[in-house]
């Protein structure tokens, strides 16, 4: 007779231990990018953790390597007692945090599957849900988890995981992602990238309008304007999204100079070299002290050679200074650059707005020119 209690027992060991293998390997291969979202929970508008924010990517390594490991633990039955209990407490953690972004929309997307898989803040709470009913049947049957293999080979298979996932992190974070996810990723047209297609849909924008009247600010909708009061003096405008439109995979990019967008001559050059680097003040030195060396390599070739980054006008002026640059800086929001590539800096071929090739800085002799 079929042991119901032991088929769903078994079915969540399954379930749970291979959804968390995956979720942990998708960020495990981007943990720079799992880090920024790590850092925008600790920032002012959610938890206002500001001391954390340094902490971001050790943390991030430290979770996304557990999840991987517990997932393993969990399939093998590894200390099951411990493994269950852990991956309760993590997914409980997990669930207040989806949740306190959906109720309170100030996170768009939790980052459990990375790049590779968006949900909405309230599709990621109700995976974690769905996670802590499977979870919470392993914590009530954790009798039925038994070992696969003898408690020495299961020592070791989880100290190999624990190395395995260490020496992934460490080479991702030394080069670049093993697999690129993002929406520069070799291969992609940024034009084609920004496209909105025709008959996408629009966002739906409410606009509040506040005036100043007799002395006391009062709102007004797009309705009311025709009764505000003589006299009223305009003071501000809010904006508040009712419904998302379409938003293209890339977005926000630009190359500006001087207050004007060079993007789109820029992108129909059919050689252009781009130094990214999002923040000169805490890029790396030794990355940035090849960048001249290569501009002239590359200018010798025929390359148009410029950087991107969303660094001041002053810091522009002083790495220029120290490391000798005789390539233009051009500017593009700080968040837009980390999504073309996590190194700072880090070095982008285009081809007509192609990405033909992206290389860590630790990585420029790969560079085929």
């Amino acid at each position: 007779m079929i042991n119901i209690k032991n088929v769903i027992t078994q079915f969540s060991r399954i379930f749970v231990g291979i959804l968390f293998i995956i979720s942990g390997l998708i960020k495990l291969n981007d943990p720079v990018g799992f880090s920024y979202k790590l850092a925008e929970y600790f920032g002012e508008p959610v938890f206002n953790l500001p001391f954390l924010v340094p902490f971001s990517l050790a943390l991030a390594l430290f979770i996304v390597i557990l999840e991987v490991v517990l997932g393993i633990m969990l399939l093998l039955g590894f200390k099951s007692k411990l493994t269950v209990w852990l991956l309760l407490i993590l997914i409980v953690k997990f669930t207040f945090l989806t949740f306190y972004s959906a109720y309170f929309n100030v996170v768009k997307d939790c980052g459990c599957f990375g790049d590779a898989l968006h949900l909405t803040p309230w599709e990621s709470f109700t995976k974690d849900v769905v996670l802590l009913f499977f979870i919470l049947v392993l914590f009530f049957n954790v009798q039925l988890i038994q070992p696969l293999f003898k408690s020495k080979i299961q020592t070791i298979l989880v100290a190999l995981s624990v190395g395995l996932c260490s020496f992934m992190g460490y080479w991702v974070l030394h080069h670049l992602p093993i697999i690129d996810f993002r929406p520069f990723k070799v291969g992609i047209s940024i034009q084609k990238g920004m496209e909105i297609p025709e008959g996408a849909p629009q966002s739906v924008v409410e606009m509040t309008f506040i005036y100043k009247v007799n002395g006391v600010d009062t709102e007004f909708t797009e309705k009311d304007l025709m009764n505000i009061p003589a006299g009223a003096t305009f003071e501000d405008r809010k904006d508040k999204v009712i419904e998302e439109g379409y938003i293209p995979p890339i977005h926000d990019f630009a190359m500006e100079k001087e207050g004007t967008d060079y993007k789109h001559k820029m992108l129909r050059y059919p050689k252009l070299l781009v130094f990214v680097t999002y923040d000169l003040a805490i890029a790396s030195q030794e990355g940035l002290s090849q960048l001249e060396k290569l501009k002239q390599k590359a200018v010798a070739k025929g390359y148009t050679v410029i950087a991107l980054t969303g660094s001041t006008p002053e810091q522009i002026k002083k790495s220029k200074q120290e490391f000798g640059f005789t390539f233009d800086f051009y500017f593009c929001d700080a968040t837009a650059l980390k999504t073309i590539e996590r190194a700072n800096p880090s070095i982008v071929i285009l081809q007509k707005g192609t990405v033909k090739q992206k290389v860590h800085y630790n990585d420029i002799e790969d560079l085929k020119l």
